[in-house]
């Protein structure tokens, strides 16, 4: 068996584990990060170079902004594996992100107007 043969299987893909990626984390540390949380790099080529091959991977797929969803699907990883390296250059602070989930305070009069109006259909 060849180097080449020894970390590639065609059927299984490549056989580095996920784990093995994260260092064993599971989670995202303190970021809560979601599907559809945004995120960007900030000067990917220069801090493509201070990193890690997998988080350089990241940051070149953040040079515009992109969902969680889509870096994952960009580099074929699971989605708690790009979380937890998205997670690792947002504390370096190569990478910003925005969450698009904003807790929505239900505005009471709006709501009675709208009932009022159904009423009087």
């Amino acid at each position: 068996m060849n180097e080449s043969e020894a970390w590639y299987d065609d059927a299984a893909g490549p056989l580095v584990r996920p784990y093995a990626v994260t260092g064993g984390r599971t989670h995202s540390g303190r970021h809560e990060l979601d599907l559809i949380t945004l995120v960007v790099a900030i000067d990917p080529d220069m801090h493509a170079s201070l990193v890690e091959p997998e988080h350089a991977d990241v940051l070149r797929v953040c040079t515009y902004p992109c969902s969680v969803a889509e870096v994952a699907a960009k580099l074929d990883l699971p989605v708690g594996v790009a979380k937890v390296l998205i997670s690792d250059l947002i504390e370096r602070n190569y990478i910003i992100f925005r969450s698009s989930w904003q807790p929505v305070t239900p505005d009471l009069d709006m709501m009675q107007k709208v009932l009022d109006g159904i009423r009087n259909l």
